[in-house]
């Protein structure tokens, strides 16, 4: 049955898609612990892109 197949790929994709974010966000942290200013100052930038931009 290929609809009960595509169920199952959809399950793996938002799996895999899971652990990729996950993965995206433990290495955004650990480079924040390692570059602590830079870090900050790519907060900064992106606090005032959020502030300039048109909803």
């Amino acid at each position: 049955m290929p609809d009960r197949e595509q169920r199952e790929t959809d399950a793996e994709r938002r799996r895999r898609r899971a652990q990729f974010l996950h993965e995206l966000a433990e290495a955004r942290e650990l480079r924040e612990r390692v570059t602590p200013r830079r870090a900050r100052a790519a907060r900064l930038r992106q606090a005032m892109r959020m502030r300039t931009f048109r909803w």
